[in-house]
């Protein structure tokens, strides 16, 4: 049994992952909403991955991971690989990694010593997904040591070759809490890093370990908002299957009509952030399905003042103007 297992208790049907071992052959394991229990060790059985695997498709439960159908075709996230530590109380923070990109991720994270390497977490994080690494003590802040997280890209189909992934993290409480926002896909306050992100890391002296407590727990005042330039879109925008992307040939209608709203959203959400007052869409005519969508959500956005059929003489029923509030 170690740090990360899956349990069930063997008098009851509760079932929680080992935290960390405590005296007298007592484990703290972690249930449903983040609540821990101390048990004897006696008291747990290991349940192993095949029969997880099992009981959870004889019961037909729900699965966090997206099957490759249900999840979006081509590859729009290319960014978004994070590191978020939530802060649990006073004393520790989960450490939890963030797979926001359309790909699959093959990944390991590690901590190197003077002779070998500690495992941390590895496998397999789907796209959009998330896994909790462990539990950190803040007092044990400066000898958090080195994080070394390696991972490959992989998704269903048709994609764009990308070399591997690695990077080394050594945080210093200078900066660790100027990163404090709302996590991706946990939507919870963490202090947020991206590991596929640009920007150069500030070299400052580090903090001890109660000044970083001190500072976790301070109230902060609030930041000024740094404006954000949007990209104003195209005064007319084509959403044609083969202006999207380069292998439509290999993709089923389906697939397609899902790219092209993705594109159709993009940009008007881009025109309405940008200030514009219209913006226009050519779908085509095609068999309708396109046009009735794309219509159906307009008449239900909020930021959009009326829409109607744009430059008839020219593309007929194919395009659509959209009047934006």
């Amino acid at each position: 049994m170690n740090i990360g297992d899956k349990v069930r208790l063997v008098h009851s049907k509760e079932e929680g992952i080992v935290t960390r071992f405590l005296q007298n052959d007592v484990v703290e394991i972690e249930i449903e909403e983040g609540f821990r229990l101390p048990v004897l060790k006696r008291e747990l059985a290991v349940v192993s991955k095949s029969e997880d695997q099992f009981f959870r498709g004889q019961k037909g439960s729900p699965t966090v991971e997206k099957s490759a159908e249900s999840r979006p075709v081509g590859i729009k996230a290319e960014k978004g690989i994070f590191m978020a530590f939530v802060s649990l109380n006073d004393r520790e923070i989960a450490l939890h990694l963030v797979n926001n990109t359309d790909w699959d991720l093959p990944y390991s994270l590690t901590m190197p010593t003077e002779r070998h390497q500690r495992g941390l977490s590895g496998g397999v994080m789907k796209a959009k997904s998330s896994v909790k690494v462990q539990d950190l003590l803040i007092k044990d802040f400066d000898d958090w040591g080195t994080f070394v997280f390696h991972c490959l890209y992989y998704t269903v189909g048709f994609a764009p070759e990308r070399a591997p992934f690695s990077k080394r993290v050594k945080f210093r409480a200078n900066t660790f809490f100027k990163n404090k926002r709302k996590a991706p896909l946990l939507d919870k306050d963490a202090y947020l890093y991206q590991l596929d992100g640009d920007e150069k890391e500030k070299t400052e002296e580090p903090l001890n370990a109660q000044t970083l407590k001190e500072k976790m727990f301070e109230k902060n005042e609030p930041d000024t908002p740094t404006p954000t330039k949007v990209e104003r879109p195209a005064a007319v925008i084509d959403l044609h299957i083969e202006k999207l992307t380069r292998d439509f040939m290999a993709l089923s209608n389906t697939q397609m009509i899902e790219i092209q709203i993705k594109a159709f959203e993009q940009q008007l959400e881009k025109a309405i952030a940008s200030g514009m007052d219209e913006i226009t869409f050519i779908h085509g005519v095609g068999n309708g399905v396109l046009r009735t969508e794309l219509h159906r959500r307009m008449s239900k956005h909020k930021n959009v003042k009326f829409f109607e059929d744009a430059q008839k003489e020219k593309f007929g029923y194919g395009a659509t103007k959209v009047k934006i509030k």
